[in-house]
């Protein structure tokens, strides 16, 4: 049975192509929620239909926008629907539904807006590369917010509804969800982690190592000097005339 505190709950699943497992991870996160939520993001195969199937309401982008464009549509659509707070997990299968209640008692215990996953503890089925590359980002978010985060990279996290309209983000792709954080930090969120277990079992992952790095130092770099930032953006608006 669902406490009343559950039946606000919102979950979102941003999915793209996520067909076979997709259905599973709606199941499971509608043991411990209100409303579920799938943002198909221009899936070329029946990624919606398997969501809705499963008992999701489905908003689908008819091209693909890429995962921080999801995460806008989505968290936006659930908080106007009264759903807080809101948990954000993959449809992948690599986020267990049964965590879900963990980040609801962390957000009450700490009073944190924003509860992040922290699969650092349980490590050992993420690929070297990736721990790695997330121990160097989680260590470069963690400097500019001020706030330990030793996953910052998870995308299964909680955000309360009055964190949402605090958000401005200006990417678009998996940089959404640093950037996320460090708006986060600059209006005065708290920020708090839980433990979650690291689940991989041969999927392959979608975000692209060079490219994803790039967008990643820009964003830093954009916070790191935002003067600069404005300057040049005034510049090349002068120049495009």
């Amino acid at each position: 049975m669902k406490d009343s505190g559950e039946k606000t709950t919102g979950v979102l699943i941003p999915a793209f192509n996520e067909e076979a497992a997709v259905g599973a991870v709606v199941k499971g996160a509608l043991k411990y929620a209100g409303r579920v939520l799938v943002v198909d993001d221009g899936s070329s195969d029946r990624t919606g239909r398997a969501a809705a199937a499963a008992g999701a309401e489905v908003i689908r982008h008819p091209e693909n926008r890429g995962k921080g464009g999801a995460l806008r549509t989505g968290l936006r659509a659930l908080a106007g629907r009264g759903s807080d707070p809101v948990i954000v997990l993959d449809g992948d299968g690599q986020h267990d539904p049964n965590e879900i209640p963990d980040f609801l008692a962390e957000a009450r215990r700490s009073g944190a807006g924003i509860v992040v996953g922290n699969r650092m503890a349980s490590s050992s089925s993420m690929p070297r590369v990736r721990y790695w590359t997330n121990r160097v980002m989680s260590a470069v978010i963690s400097r500019l917010t001020g706030v330990e985060i030793p996953d910052s990279q998870c995308g299964y996290r909680l955000v309360a509804a009055g964190v949402i309209g605090k958000l401005s983000f200006s990417t678009s792709n998996y940089d959404t969800e640093s950037e996320m954080l460090i708006e986060a930090a600059r209006k005065g969120v708290a920020i708090s982690s839980v433990p979650v277990r690291s689940i991989y079992s041969g999927q392959a992952s979608r975000i692209r190592p060079g490219r994803d790095t790039v967008r990643f130092l820009r964003l830093v770099f954009r916070h790191l000097f935002p003067a600069h930032t404005r300057r040049a953006r005034r510049l090349n608006g002068k120049n495009s005339r």
